[in-house]
This record gives C-alpha cells, structure tokens and sequence, in this order.
C-alpha cells in the first residue's frame, strides 16, 4: 500500500512547536490512563482523540487552517483504503465465524494432535508466509486473526501470546518483503537497490524472528486437557477455507486489497450456503414495522466501525501535528555533522524513532526521515543498504508495539467479537516479540557495528 499525502499550509500554534505537540501529548497521556485502567476497545480512544482534537483548536491561532489540516489527514487514500479494508475484513470474519470454521479448524488440529504451543508457533510462521508473500502487515492480520485467533484460544492457547505471534508473523513480512510498502520506502529513500536490501535485511530478520519463535513455543501453551470436549469439533466447514484462500491468491497476484477481500466474502457466502452451513435468511433480515434490519452481514461490517473511526480521528490528529511543523523541527535539531559512523547510525535510528512514535505510520516516518539519513549517512560512509535497514527495522517496531497504533489497535479490534478472551492493544504489542527481537538488533547493530561491513557501499 502506498501512502499519499499533500501537505497544506503551514499552521502556527500558541507556544509554537510545543503547542503543536500538546494536543497529541495530552492523547499519549490519555492512553496511559485508560492501559491503567484495564484499558477498553478501540472505542475507549474516540473520547480521547476528540478532546485532543479539541485542545489543539484551542491552541491554533488559525483555526480555520487547522480544521483544514485536520481533514487533510483524515482523507487521505490510506486512510480510506484501510477503512473499506476493516468493514470488508469484519464481513469476511463473521461469515467464516457463523458458518463454523473456527470448529472445523479445531477438529483439524486435534486430529493431526497439535498442541496448544504449537498452534501458536504454526500461527507465527502461517503469518509469516502470508506477510512476505502480500508485503501487507494490515492485510495479514485481517485475513489470519479471525481464523487463527478464536481456533487457538478454544484449543488451550495464551490468548495474548497467540495474538502477539500473529501480530509479529504480520511484522516479518513487512520488515522484508520486497513488495512491502515499508521496504520500497526505506530503499527509494537511500537510493538502494531493493533486492540487495531483502538479501542484507535477512541477517537482522532471521535472528530476530528465530529468538521470538523459541519465545513463542516456550510462551504460547496453555492447558490442553479438556478443550476438546467443551467443543462439538467437526469438519464439515473445512471448505469454507477457500474463502480466505482466494482472498490472498488474488493479493499473491497483484491485485488489490480491495479486490480480494470482496472476493473473499463472496466465496464465503456461496460455500456456506452450497453446504447448509447457515440459511439465507440468515445474511440479512428486516423486520417489518420495527424499521430495523439484522443479519451476518450487518453484524460483519459493524465489527469494522470501531476500528475505523478510530482511525479517522488519529490521522486527524497527526494530520494537525504535522501541521504544526513539529515534526520537521525535531529532524533539525537531531541531524548531526559528524563523520563517525556509529553517530550517524545513532542520529539515523534517534530521527526514525521520533517519526514513528509521532507519526503512528511507518511510510511516513520513513519519506519524513529518509532524506536526513540519505545526508548524514553518505557523510559517514555508510552503505545504502546500510541506512535502508535501519531505516526499515525500526519503522517495525513502535507501529507494531504501541497501544494508540492503528496495527496493535486493528489487532485488537479483530479479538472483540466475543468467539475468544477480548484483548486489549497494549497487551498485544506487549506480546509482539518479534518486533521486541527487532529492535534489539536495531540496538545491537547501531551499538556494536553488526552488519556494518557487510553491506555494500553506495
């Protein structure tokens, strides 16, 4: 997916740079109260991000610009795309849901004796194949949670271990899939080569996801005895498998999100009903006189409303924060002169790690930051692939780790439909050991200079 965006007028706040930061540091500090206080759905942060919103009218001199910009982050084709991607996601979900494949999952595994612990390490590598094929970490999630989650929490799995590992197989393609968006940004910024990027990155992935894998098999089992029992398992909804199938072959072959997850939905509904799985009535029903409709369908786009307003009302507040300017002042005063290579890097992962925090979006911290580190990189005789990779390895750890990011918040959201333990987000970026294992390299690699001299020079 790419990330667009037309930057407006500038918008001066009282207090200037800090000003602009209020509004989203009063959101931060929101979030912490609420992961506190037993921290709720992605319904609990509307309030918040409203009164952030809020606040940051207050503070802007120009309001009228600062509605502008607000809107300007909302609109963009991101973010629309990602909305019409968790309404057609939830759909998906629900057909599957009632049709009874989370049963017939459940039947296979038990027939083929896996355990508790071992559906969540298959879990991380099924995502893991499934993200470095799409190169879509948001793709991933709404295609594998709903099928993977509920199956492995009623055979016995911690549910936020089984989540995380979902959550981080999702991250491993991001991080090094050629056609991942995160990885075409990192390269293009430092005029790299995305092969050569892909072949350098494996020795910082591979390490990384082989440590969380062993923390995962070691983690992910809970209590298998019994499960099988308090489940009429059968496989008669295997077929519906097919479903989620055609979804990624159509991303496999190029084509849009979009296109698949309709795709998607569709075979859903025919296998269903072809197999006597649910009832046409069911899809949808208005009762007469009450002026209401009901259905699996209604109740499918509905799982995605939470999430998506969610989502509009964040990059709303980000839309306003860079606004304001704040963001390119922080790159300012961290770029460095200095020829010494490991304060480069340092300077490089410092401006990366505050883009991403700031900005919740991997792409656009990576465009923001791309170019100081091109600079200062160059300086220090650094290789392309070199700053791509640090770069690209840090962009996949706060977005998938932080509790007010639309990746650990759609995670979340994808928990709520009450066939499974409801989770919260912070607990699921909590449980993403990948990203944790990925951000240790990042440390190790800008604290001891590993991978330094491999990489080619450019």
């Amino acid at each position: 997916m790419s990330q667009e965006y037309v930057k407006g007028a500038a918008v001066r706040f009282l207090g200037g740079h800090l000003g602009a930061l209020l509004p989203f540091a009063a959101f931060l500090a929101g979030v912490a109260w609420l992961a506190w206080s037993g921290a709720p759905d992605e319904r609990g942060f509307w309030p918040l991000l409203v009164a952030a919103i809020g606040l940051g009218m207050l503070l802007a001199r120009d309001r009228r610009a600062y509605s502008e910009a607000l809107v300007r982050g909302m609109s963009q084709p991101l973010v629309a795309l990602m909305i019409l991607a968790w309404l057609l996601a939830g759909l998906l979900a629900q057909l599957l849901n009632a049709g009874g494949f989370v049963q017939s999952v459940i039947w296979l595994t038990q027939t083929v004796g896996l355990s508790s612990g071992g559906f969540v390490v298959a879990s991380f590598l099924v995502c893991c194949l499934v993200s470095t094929a799409t190169g879509t970490s948001l793709g991933t999630i709404v295609l594998c949670a709903p099928l993977l989650y509920p199956a492995g929490s009623e055979l016995g799995a911690v549910p936020a271990v089984l989540m995380g590992a979902i959550l981080g197989g999702a991250t491993f393609g991001d991080n090094v899939s050629p056609v991942s968006d995160s990885t075409i940004a990192s390269a293009g910024t430092q005029g790299a080569a995305i092969g050569d990027v892909v072949r350098s990155r494996l020795r910082y992935a591979l390490p990384a996801a082989g440590a969380s894998l062993a923390i995962y098999a070691l983690t992910g089992g809970g209590t298998d005895a019994g499960v099988a029992s308090a489940l009429e398992a059968s496989p008669e909804a295997l077929p519906l498998v097919l479903a989620p199938l055609a979804a990624l072959g159509l991303l496999l072959a190029g084509r849009h999100l979009v296109e698949g997850l309709l795709m998607g939905a569709a075979v859903a509904v025919a296998l269903a009903l072809a197999l006597g799985l649910i009832e046409s009535g069911e899809l949808l029903r208005v009762e007469l006189g009450s002026y209401r409709a009901e259905g699996i369908l209604l109740t499918g786009l509905e799982r995605g409303v939470g999430v998506s307003i969610f989502t509009l009302l964040l990059m709303a507040l980000v839309g306003g924060l860079e606004a304001g300017g704040f963001l390119e002042a922080i790159l300012a005063k961290i770029e460095r002169t200095t020829q010494r290579a490991v304060a480069a890097e340092g300077t490089i992962f410092a401006a990366i790690s505050a883009a991403a925090v700031i900005t919740t979006h991997s792409v656009v911290a990576l465009l923001a930051v791309g170019p100081l580190a091109d600079r200062n990189g160059r300086r220090a005789g650094l290789a392309a692939t070199r700053r791509a990779n640090l770069l690209d390895l840090t962009v996949c750890t706060y977005p998938f780790i932080l509790p007010y990011c639309i990746p650990t918040v759609l995670a979340a959201s994808l928990t709520a439909d009450g066939t499974a333990p409801t989770l919260p987000a912070w607990t699921i970026g909590l449980h993403n050991f990948h990203s944790w294992a990925l951000f240790g390299m990042v440390l190790v690699a800008v604290s001891t200079g590993y991978g330094r001299r491999k990489d080619r020079p450019g």
